[in-house]
């Protein structure tokens, strides 16, 4: 088991935005940081202009701090914290090929919000199942926080979820610093089913103002949104917990409303006629929200809880019904 009396070996898998993001926050106050990039050319870039190619080209970042490398066996190796912040969708492709022996005595903190197809499994689930991680040594970091406000060093919030709350605490540590706060909780998977839930509704909000409606009509969507998620993740997780606080109705409100938010940008694009696939290619990165919308209907029939908004986005990105009426039907059950 890690000792957590030592220095932390955090070792962070993805490039992307949030990936990116976290990487800076840790470089804050680790003597270094594993870093597992795929791209041998974005390695190389990272190293000799101190910032990410592809993504938060702005937010620079202190190399001297950072190991990177394109071996994920390397990383894993090298880290006894291991931050996934890799697209749901691609994760079970990234990890296939790994021995579960790897990760003994690892601790998995996800900064995923979504899905893992394949399975229409949680990440916690993913990676407890997969390679046998106890819960106790799996964790979350959620919102609400946005990568692009975390590079203009933004004052932001985050929660770390863990069963064990001494090491949501440990690795709220290692996050916190002048412009970010952090909160700690034991609700894993309520955090994480929030978490997933919360992209779909912010797909909901971006096609209800493709199609024209205003902040009046928002509001009411966001309201019954958090109720949804409130009867979800009580029916599949009932454990005490309070969906007012910012990890549940916090993250779903800066997704839902955010310029940076690429849901909600997808969704607007689904509102004004595009296609699920010249959306996709426009915004040119992943909406976990629309992988989630069809895993969470699936999951949805073993526990056929009433969510009505999940269900209209569904038939209008997996059914193409349309946009326009199918909001229209579900603003008259509304309230």
């Amino acid at each position: 088991m890690v000792n957590k009396a030592q220095p932390m070996r955090i070792g962070v898998i993805g490039s992307g935005s949030w990936a990116t993001a976290l990487v800076k926050l840790f470089s804050n106050t680790q003597s270094h940081v594993n870093w597992w990039v795929r791209s041998e050319e974005s390695i190389a870039h990272i190293q000799a202009y101190k910032h990410n190619p592809r993504y938060l080209q702005s937010a620079e970042l202190e190399v001297s701090k950072l190991r990177l490398s394109a071996s994920l066996h390397e990383v894993i190796s090298s880290s006894d914290y291991l931050i996934v912040a890799v697209p749901a969708a691609f994760i079970h492709e990234i990890f296939k090929a790994i021995d579960p022996a790897l990760f003994q005595d690892k601790i998995v903190i996800s900064a995923v919000k979504g899905i893992i197809p394949e399975f229409n499994a949680i990440p916690a689930r993913y990676f407890h199942k997969t390679f046998g991680i106890p819960y106790s040594c799996i964790g979350i970091i959620c919102g609400p926080c946005h990568a692009e406000e975390v590079a203009l060093e933004r004052l932001s919030y985050l929660t770390v979820g863990c069963d064990d709350i001494e090491v949501a605490e440990q690795v709220a540590n290692a996050l916190r610093c002048r412009y970010i706060k952090v909160t700690v909780s034991e609700d894993l998977f309520g955090a994480e089913i929030s978490a997933i839930l919360k992209n779909v509704y912010a797909l909901a909000s971006g096609i209800c103002a493709g199609i024209g409606y205003g902040d009046n009509f928002q509001a009411v969507l966001v309201s019954n949104a958090i109720q949804e998620i409130e009867r979800f993740i009580d029916v599949v997780n009932p454990v005490h917990r309070d969906v007012k606080n910012s990890a549940y109705l916090g993250d779903l409100l800066v997704t839902a409303y955010s310029k940076f938010s690429r849901n909600r940008t997808f969704g607007f694009m689904i509102g004004k006629g595009y296609s699920v696939k010249a959306a996709t290619l426009e915004i040119g990165m992943i909406a976990e929200g629309y992988y989630a919308t069809k895993s969470l209907m699936e999951m949805n029939e073993k526990f056929k809880v009433d969510l009505p908004i999940l269900t209209a986005v569904y038939q209008i990105i997996y059914a193409n019904r349309s946009a326009k009426k199918t909001m229209q039907e579900l603003a008259e059950n509304l309230s």
